[in-house]
């Protein structure tokens, strides 16, 4: 069969997620699939190869055991034999159970005792230490296997399996699933309490695939390359990084991490690449001062490329023949420069995960790079909508992805509806009654409007909502989105539900602290310098520009100054660098209760 592999996969009659998988890997043939870094290089996995792997695992995988509907838990760093593992799964009629590399041993218990997995795929070493100190724990432990080999098992296990010896055999026929088969149970973040399994089927993540292709359809989906670096037991990186590139037979390359992703981004050259809203916060930061640093000519250039993009964005028609002229003088010598740092061929950004500060959006807006943003979550496999190239509007969400209904409820939460949707979450039916009501609408928790357009605009999330002891609503989202644009905020979190006014937990920028601690004689380091009474006068300074642009009700009347970032190791934040709320509170909550 002679097929090309720039051809997408035919949606509608796809039955399930390993068959799409098998069918664009024939189409590949040869051709480079899946790239990753070996000896310094990106070597690359052709499609055959990735096929044969994946083909032989689910024959090792049915060897082990493993029948119809088994889980499989996941641990893996992003790299071509995560994809190989979760189509393996599949294949053998299975369903994948992906785990955050970051998880705890509490954490991996809290998966292995709700999901019961039958066998546990890990990377490496490491990894397999917390996982099989977990499954000691159990009452039914897991078959580990592990990818990386090592000599012994870390810590004793019951039964240890090598990923070289489940992929000898030779390939097994993919197992017969439907798109109503359940594909994967994707445990959610946690930032509300215990993270709970979500149940996607076949269909769903297909479906999701095609809207997406619907998306991006006007900028020419042909020989697209991506860089998967947000973790892949993420429902977006699972869906966008992963299942997506596969249904359009893109190449994928997979990040070292995000210290290397500067220098991957130019190894790579992707010409589609998503990402959270934080990590587009953090590369607009390391552009800026890094032009900060050139200063000079440079950077009056580089100023004046993003006030006359900014100003081509926000008033259409309205640069005049002289400024039109300019702008396309500063193409050339500012916009190919940034452009060239994401690789030279970026045809769209895309950001989803949490609300994209419109600043950070109109910056690279400006700049010349298209960000889109998209709007889900993991009950729906996770895309709901997403903003267009030919119609890019940075405050809102843009309008739903084909096939899929949107509705605002009499409390102005977001109600969805389509076969995106989840089919529950596992061992737990009271939850899933409460997240989809019997017309089969998903609650989604979010707060916001559709506007005349279609698009669908985001206000807050609604268990965030402040109420203040005056009965007024106030986001915390939204403020904290404008406190992190002041150069010396890193992160914060506000406060105040049922008390009179608003408070904050601040933590200042390393690199700011530093620099005043240099121009002002005093010692360096934030633990001391969140003591000096100067230096918190100094951070007052960043709130109270916020504050000029609040209302009464948002403005911040106090706040704490924190050394402690919040992390993924601190339990603060999520893998997706959201952040955990009742943890901070349960660490801080005496601290602000007696800012009042």
């Amino acid at each position: 069969m002679n097929l090309t592999p720039k051809q997408p996969t035919d949606y509608a009659s796809c039955p399930n997620l390993a068959a799409m998988f098998f069918e664009q890997a024939e189409r590949l043939g040869e051709s480079p699939f899946l790239w990753a870094k070996r000896n310094g290089c990106y070597i690359a996995t052709s499609g055959r190869e990735a096929a044969a792997l994946a083909g032989a695992l689910a024959h090792g995988l049915r060897n082990l055991g493993l029948v119809r509907g088994d889980r499989v838990m996941l641990v893996s760093e992003n790299r071509p034999e995560w994809l190989i593992a979760d189509v393996g799964i599949m294949a053998a009629g299975g369903i994948t159970v992906p785990a955050y590399t970051t998880n705890t041993v509490a954490d991996h218990l809290h998966i292995l005792k709700d999901a019961q997995p039958r066998v546990a795929i890990v990377s490496t070493p490491a990894l397999a230490a917390r996982v099989i100190q977990a499954a000691a724990q159990v009452a039914c432990p897991p078959i580990v296997v592990t990818i990386d080999p090592f000599e012994s098992a870390p810590v004793p296990t019951p039964a240890l399996a090598r990923w070289s010896d489940l992929t000898a055999h030779p390939p097994t026929p993919c197992a017969e699933l439907g798109r109503e088969d359940t594909a994967c149970i994707i445990y959610t973040s946690g930032t509300g309490g215990a993270p709970k399994g979500v149940m996607l089927s076949h269909g769903a993540i297909l479906h999701n695939c095609m809207g997406a292709q619907d998306v991006l359809a006007e900028i020419g989906l042909e020989d697209e390359v991506f860089l998967s670096f947000l973790p892949l037991s993420h429902s977006y990186e699972h869906t966008a990084g992963q299942f997506f590139p596969v249904s359009i037979g893109a190449q994928i390359y997979y990040a070292e991490g995000l210290d290397r992703l500067s220098a991957n981004l130019l190894e790579a050259r992707p010409t589609i690449m998503t990402a959270v809203p934080r990590l587009y916060e953090t590369l607009r930061s390391r552009i800026l001062l890094g032009v900060a640093r050139q200063g000079g000519l440079k950077k009056a250039l580089f100023d004046r490329a993003v006030t006359l993009g900014r100003q081509r964005y926000e008033t259409p028609g309205g640069l005049g023949l002289g400024a039109r002229l300019e702008n396309l003088v500063l193409d050339r010598l500012v916009r190919r420069k940034v452009a060239a740092r994401f690789g030279g061929r970026l045809k769209a950004m895309v950001s989803g995960g949490a609300p994209l500060p419109y600043e950070v959006g109109l910056f690279f807006i400006a700049l010349g790079v298209p960000i889109l943003q998209g709007y889900g979550q993991t009950e729906s496999a996770p895309i709901i909508s997403c903003t267009r190239r030919s119609h890019i509007n940075l405050r809102t969400a843009g309008p739903p992805l084909k096939e899929v209904l949107v509705c605002i409820a009499d409390d102005g939460e977001i109600l969805v509806r389509g076969p995106l949707l989840m089919q529950g979450y596992w061992g737990n039916e009271e939850a899933t009654r409460a997240a989809i009501d019997p017309e089969g609408w998903l609650h989604t928790g979010d707060i916001g409007v559709i506007d005349t357009d279609g698009s669908i605009w985001i206000t807050d999330r609604k268990k965030d909502i402040i109420v203040n002891s005056g009965g007024d609503n106030v986001s915390p989202q939204r403020l904290e989105g404008m406190l992190v644009m002041e150069p010396e905020i890193t992160q914060a979190m506000v406060y105040g539900d049922r008390r009179p006014h608003l408070v904050a937990l601040i933590v200042p920028d390393p690199e700011f602290a530093t620099a005043w601690a240099a121009e002002n004689g005093h010692a360096t380091g934030l633990e001391l310098l969140c003591r000096e009474e100067a230096f918190h006068k100094a951070m007052t300074a960043a709130v109270a520009r916020v504050n000029r642009t609040l209302s009464p009700i948002e403005k911040i009347r106090r706040f704490i100054l924190i050394d402690e970032p919040f992390s993924v190791a601190n339990e603060q934040l999520t893998p997706t660098m959201k952040i955990r709320r009742h943890k901070i509170r349960e660490k801080y909550g005496a601290a602000l209760e007696a800012l009042y």
